[in-house]
């Protein structure tokens, strides 16, 4: 089966600085596949290159099939690969429902209206409370963004992706920043939104490692620009060398 997304010998240089050398990763179907390094490793710039934000200097990134050199973050989202942020992105003035039509109706290529209006629209109202209803903002629908805790930004931050109907979403450090009791409800809810969504693959980029050995079903480590290592959770965390390398000391079993 051909990956979903694929970057082949992948490098990114910035003058005399490699950000990336020769990298070559395959994100597939059915997968969740974590993407973790200490700081300076390379992981955004390859995140960023994988979602259109940057072109690489050497090598070639294809989705579904198609070489994607030169297309924009924006054609890519509507072709079906979205990214949820780190920091958050979404707009503190709005309401969840506001914030939640506005992917929606980017979606659809619908002309943009005031957004009172949007949310009147039926069909886009009826889309909005089943895709609050799959993140449990449902009975926040008319709250201003900006009012939501630390968790609810961050899941309505994944909504707002999950609305464009991505075959494969990047969520970059989905929970940074939230309270460890409430990580691994989030989480949940992350991959249970994609079960019921129809995502086919994520790709987490993350640094916490007690949720990279939860979740993943393969893990690759990036360090100085290179790939480190591309296994599965049980492999990769059976490397002490590989897990120092990754979070600077030996994980305790």
């Amino acid at each position: 089966m051909k990956p979903l997304l694929e970057a082949r010998g992948v490098s990114k240089s910035y003058g005399a600085f490699h950000a990336l050398e020769g990298v070559s990763i395959e994100v597939r179907e059915g997968e969740l596949l974590s993407l973790v390094g200490q700081n300076g490793a390379g992981k955004t710039t390859l995140v960023n290159l994988l979602t259109g934000l940057m072109a690489p200097t050497k090598g070639e990134i294809f989705f579904l099939g198609s070489n994607i050199a030169g297309v924009s973050a924006v054609a890519l989202a509507e072709r079906g690969l979205a990214r949820a942020f780190q920091p958050i992105a979404i707009f503190p003035k709005l309401t969840v429902g506001q914030t939640i039509s506005a992917a929606i109706v980017s979606r659809q290529g619908k002309r943009w209206r005031v957004l009172s209006r949007l949310c009147a629209d039926q069909a886009v109202a009826g889309s909005v409370r089943h895709i609050a209803e799959i993140f449990g903002l449902e009975h926040r629908l008319d709250v201003v963004s900006e009012g939501l805790s630390q968790g609810e930004k961050k899941l309505l931050d994944a909504a707002s992706a999950f609305a464009l109907e991505p075959q494969v979403i990047l969520l970059d450090e989905p929970t940074s920043g939230v309270a460890t009791a409430d990580k691994y409800r989030i989480m949940d809810t992350l991959i249970e939104a994609a079960r019921k969504s129809g995502v086919k693959s994520i790709m987490l980029v993350e640094h916490d490692m007690d949720l990279v050995a939860a979740y993943s079903d393969r893990i690759i480590a990036l360090a100085e620009g290179r790939v480190l290592a591309d296994l599965p959770p049980d492999a990769f965390f059976a490397d002490p060398a590989v897990v120092e390398t990754v979070v600077g000391k030996r994980r305790a079993c």
